[in-house]
């Protein structure tokens, strides 16, 4: 399906781009904790929502 350089490439590019992220995120830290405080709760509410929303599905 995919050739060899294809897939070598989408290794390279995924390992450059995680580094790149990770470099980010790193150098934004600071104001990420300041603007973004307590938004984990946001994320767990919708992540519960989906799953509440799944169990109904799968209940009825």
């Amino acid at each position: 399906m995919f050739s060899k350089g294809q897939i070598v490439f989408g290794i390279i590019f995924f390992i450059v781009f995680s580094i790149i992220i990770g470099y980010t995120y790193r150098k934004d830290l600071k104001l990420h904790k300041r603007f973004y405080k307590g938004s984990i709760w946001i994320l767990l509410a919708f992540i519960g929502f989906i799953g509440f929303i799944a169990a109904i599905k799968f209940w009825l």
